[in-house]
């Protein structure tokens, strides 16, 4: 493991059974087995080395047997490389009107058909042993923010038991072995000392890796990269850091340097549909119409199939007319520039100016969308 000098960003390699991820790692979001407008092709064209599903959508449909019986969620969308599942947890922040919990786990009732569907740390465990995950994250209660000390603590004491159960559960359902992980997952919401005790907690306990949960719900920036910091400094050195469900460029940057190694984020694609695009200048609005004439493409010099062939002016064309060819070429552009972005870290984690090199860029993105008023 290579490690910065000036900051806690290391670069690694961590295996799978489909392949070895270098990190540190941009996982693009396929939440109901598909990374929306693009296909597995235009993944592995932007450089993808992993790609993330979720338990509990993929359970809702098609469900996770009949994902089994067709071979697997990888046979089932055509994708060769590792996947990693998120539990469900971060439903019961993002479902809480919909969902109770109980010692045991949560009770949902489907925002899709209304039927009710509970998810405990067996549910959990079986489903995602019935995807085929490489990577599994164990169930957690994921607290709102703001929230009481006291209500921190409960979600990290059943966060903690959950784990635990997980973990027994993965043995028991066959998902342990043949080089498959398991990660677990720290809360304690806005309280550092709970997050590092939650850390403490789950270090205790036999985990491949470990993953910040419950940031970005709703907190100040700086909040949440003070949490991520809390967590980070109890979590194992030997072992990948994950941070979920997050951030911007900059925000994934300022992570990497301080010590996290995986990330996901909806980011890429979302912006993509809203007609947005990813530059090292900060994020062009695409509908604008400054671009109607531009023959540049979104960003000079970089290769992936979009900047490649097309102008921002057609790309302008595609976005203000409604065509879906707009989210998809938008969408390989985005997705790319997060690939691309880790990538470039790991190189300069390796060459020993990772932090010179990651201030200067965060400056210019964000200098750029000063400039553009956003």
């Amino acid at each position: 493991m290579a490690e910065d000098t000036g900051t806690r960003a290391r670069r690694g390699s961590f295996p799978t059974p489909r392949g070895t991820l270098e990190t540190p790692v941009f996982m693009p979001v396929g939440t109901q087995g598909t990374v929306k407008a693009l296909t597995p092709a235009h993944l592995h064209e932007a450089g993808a080395q992993i790609i993330l599903g979720n338990t509990y959508h993929l359970q809702l449909r098609p469900g996770a047997e009949l994902v089994r019986e067709l071979g697997g969620l990888h046979r089932f969308m055509g994708w060769e490389g590792p996947i990693l599942t998120d539990s469900g947890g971060f439903q019961v922040f993002s479902l809480a009107k919909t969902r109770r919990i109980t010692e045991e786990g949560i009770a949902f009732q489907s925002h899709l058909s209304g039927e009710k569907f509970f998810l405990g740390p067996s549910e959990a465990m079986r489903i995602q042993t019935d995807l085929g995950s490489d990577i599994a994250m164990v169930l957690d209660e994921c607290p709102p923010y703001p929230c009481e000390e006291k209500e921190a603590r409960a979600a990290v004491e059943r966060t903690v038991r959950w784990a635990e159960a997980c973990l027994r559960h993965a043995g028991e359902s066959g998902f342990s072995g043949n080089g498959r992980h398991l990660f677990a997952i720290v809360q304690g919401s806005s309280y550092p000392d709970l997050r590092r005790e939650c850390a403490e907690r789950l270090a205790e306990i036999d985990f491949s890796g470990f993953a910040v949960g419950g940031v970005s719900v709703g907190e100040p920036e700086d909040e949440m990269l003070r949490q991520v910091r809390a967590s980070v400094s109890a979590m194992p050195a030997e072992k990948p850091r994950y941070a979920m469900g997050l951030g911007t460029p900059p925000q994934i940057l300022r992570m990497i340097g301080a010590g996290i190694d995986m990330f996901d984020c909806v980011m890429p694609t979302r912006l993509a549909r809203h007609g947005s695009a990813f530059t090292p200048d900060g994020v062009l609005n695409l509908r604008n119409e400054t671009f109607r004439r531009d023959p540049r493409p979104l960003v000079e010099g970089v290769d992936n199939y979009t900047c490649r062939h097309f102008s921002r002016a057609y790309l302008r064309h595609l976005v203000t007319a409604g065509e879906i060819l707009g989210s998809t070429l938008l969408s390989l552009h985005n997705v790319h520039f997060f690939l691309d972005l880790t990538r470039r870290a790991r190189e300069h984690i390796g060459r020993g100016d990772f932090a010179d090199w990651s201030r200067k860029w965060c400056e210019r993105y964000e200098a750029g969308e000063i400039a553009d008023g956003s």
